[in-house]
């Protein structure tokens, strides 16, 4: 960790690619984080002119926010360590008809997407007719190979069996105009670093924290940057008080179980994802009851 002990457990006051100019090469093991999503703030929808960030804008040229996620992102691959993986939430957003979809960038930085996960937030931000009800928002797995392996280590079967598809719904007792839950960075960082304590966590949108809360809660170190110093006061008393949140951690991580592994219900010839006669009377379920 040498240059980085100064960063550590802290939460920065700063522009994200400012700060993250400053941090070693290879030096964080994984981050979560959801940046503004460039709604334009008071543009068209019920719901939308509700999403204002203290301290930083919403409406920039879709160009220009385009530009600026592939640089913040391409100096966080820089700062992840080989093998070390980046959670980022974003959403599907249309301006006048024409869809923009996160992967229009994504493609365009360093990172190897690993994954597109949907997060069910079962709840619309806009509720207006013009399309059906968007609930969902996506969450990519990126992954910054090893000596040019695309794949990566596989997941333990607690984890893995999460499934691509996440339901929580949004936090609404939090000081953020959009935060996302406890649960969701915990998801994250749990399934890669599984039972690993002192790994290194970013969050360089940090807002009120909760990425800093959960890797706290995990037993990790953390760095968190934000521009808003009402936001970052506010994360900065969370983590103080965050043993209060114990309880909605240790929710989450009473999902990653499983009865048996693939490999054990292979070797004693039970049900393995495939049809076969007489499967259900084996037990034809690969999660705990």
């Amino acid at each position: 960790m040498k240059g980085l002990g100064r960063f550590l457990d802290k939460v920065i006051c700063a522009d994200a690619l400012e700060a993250l100019k400053e941090l070693p090469d290879d030096s964080v093991d994984v981050g979560v984080t959801s940046p503004p999503y460039n709604k334009q703030e008071k543009q068209k929808g019920w719901l939308v002119d509700r999403v204002v960030y203290a301290g930083a804008t919403d409406n920039l040229p879709e160009q220009q926010y385009q530009q600026m996620q592939v640089r913040v992102l391409n100096e966080l691959y820089r700062v992840v360590k080989p093998g070390g993986s980046f959670f980022y939430n974003h959403k599907l957003r249309w301006q006048r008809g024409r869809l923009l979809h996160p992967m229009d960038w994504l493609r365009r930085t360093r990172w190897t997407i690993r994954q597109e996960i949907i997060w069910d937030r079962m709840i619309a931000a806009n509720i207006r007719g013009w399309r059906f009800w968007q609930v969902d928002e996506r969450i990519y797995w990126l992954y910054k190979p090893v000596g040019g392996h695309l794949i990566g280590q596989e997941l333990k079967p607690r984890h893995a069996l999460l499934t691509s598809i996440w339901r929580f719904a949004p936090e609404n007792d939090i000081s953020h105009p959009a935060p996302f839950p406890l649960a969701l960075p915990v998801r994250a960082i749990y399934s890669v670093l599984d039972e690993a304590k002192d790994k290194v966590v970013i969050d360089p949108y940090c807002g009120s924290g909760t990425t800093l809360v959960a890797a706290k809660l995990l037993g990790h170190r953390w760095i968190g940057i934000d521009i808003s110093e009402e936001y970052v006061r506010y994360a900065q008393g969370r983590l103080a008080r965050c043993e209060a949140e114990r309880p909605r951690l240790q929710e989450e991580l009473s999902r990653h179980r499983v009865a048996k592994t693939f490999k054990e219900r292979k070797e004693r010839r039970e049900f393995v994802g495939r049809y076969r006669k007489g499967s259900e009377a084996q037990g034809g379920s690969l999660f705990n009851e």
